[in-house]
């Protein structure tokens, strides 16, 4: 089968027109690196992995070298909160089955402020806070954060890779909320979402499969100077391996994992996640989960994503947790 790779490459990006970019703006983007690896999978499974990228070059060589089925983990170029939608769009147009979610999961998940009022219920606890638009007015924030407690944190709301979300985005008091808002609106020019911070432990949550999809594991991000406003933010995850320890499996109770599992599921099944999802939550002071984010595009980099070096500590190798996705996918669609 030919299989072509959909992805954006920080190399390749165009720089989108705006004067004053923030360094992070290509944060999320791939390298070569993940490209080769997950083409080499591909190979080693008895398939032609025919790397496409993104952007103009890929419309025209999907007409022009039309796949058998596409393995997508393009971030989409340009900016805006249905960026991710964008190649899934463009490949059911020319009906070309792929691996992961549909444009409408992918753009709902990228829209934090959406996300939590979709998921929120039952299982599944959200921080209380609210989104500021990036028209709104800029004091009315001290209206919509009334009865919010302190310490709370601030981030763009239509990012993913941890984007905007720098340590002074855990703030203490007032003063401090107005100047990070008025930087991160300035900087990103979309809405902010502002949420009470959970201080326990930081939990990310490994699920590949359909009907049902399957919990792989359970990760726990230790800070290494232990602290209790650890905020895994831009600066933490670019110095990652001298920040912080990876565990996994996460060291928890038997209530607490179980816990997890239900949520993760049950957030999964109110976005129509497919395939594979990375969700992330925060331990409240009762050890609960609290859900903080939904990675339907989760990086796939060998050695550095979250959702690798989950499945690594569990026992689960690249090329296997790779197979996995590339299998369900198929079987999804029919082509197994």
């Amino acid at each position: 089968m030919r299989i072509a790779l959909t992805y954006t490459l920080k190399s390749q990006a165009k720089v989108p027109s705006q004067s004053a970019l923030p360094d992070d703006w290509d944060e999320e983007f791939d390298s070569q690196e993940t490209v080769d690896a997950l083409a080499q999978v591909i190979r080693e499974m008895g398939h032609e992995p025919i790397p496409l990228g993104d952007g103009e070059d890929l419309i025209r060589a999907l007409l022009q070298k039309r796949p058998d089925f596409a393995f997508n983990f393009a971030e989409g170029e340009g900016v805006g909160r249905s960026r991710e939608a964008r190649v899934p769009a463009l490949l059911e147009m020319l009906r070309i089955p792929y691996s992961g979610s549909d444009p409408l999961t992918l753009a709902t998940a990228l829209d934090k402020g959406i996300t939590r009022r979709l998921v929120q219920g039952g299982s599944v606890r959200v921080p209380k806070g609210f989104c500021l638009g990036p028209l709104d007015d800029a004091n009315q924030w001290h209206r919509l954060a009334a009865g919010l407690m302190f310490p709370v944190v601030v981030k763009p709301a239509w990012e993913g890779s941890s984007k905007g979300i720098r340590s002074k985005c855990l703030v203490e008091d007032e003063a401090g909320l107005a100047v990070v808002i008025d930087e991160l609106r300035g900087a990103y020019l979309q809405p902010l979402l502002i949420e009470e911070f959970i201080g326990g432990a930081e939990i990310t949550v490994g699920l590949v499969g359909n009907d049902p999809a399957k919990v792989i594991g359970i990760m726990e991000v230790v800070p290494l100077q232990p602290s209790e406003r650890f905020l895994y933010s831009l600066e933490v995850k670019r110095d990652w391996a001298n920040r912080v320890r990876y565990q996994s499996p996460a060291k928890l109770d038997a209530a607490c994992t179980a816990a997890l599992h239900t949520a993760a599921l049950e957030a999964w099944t109110k976005l129509g996640c497919r395939d594979l999802c990375r969700i992330d939550f925060r331990l409240n002071s009762k050890g609960e989960p609290v859900f903080i984010e939904a990675n339907p595009l989760p990086g796939l980099n060998p050695t550095t994503s979250d959702l690798v070096l989950l499945a690594k500590g569990v026992g689960i190798g690249y090329a296997e947790l790779i197979r996995s996705v590339v299998e369900a996918s198929l079987k999804r669609n029919g082509l197994a």
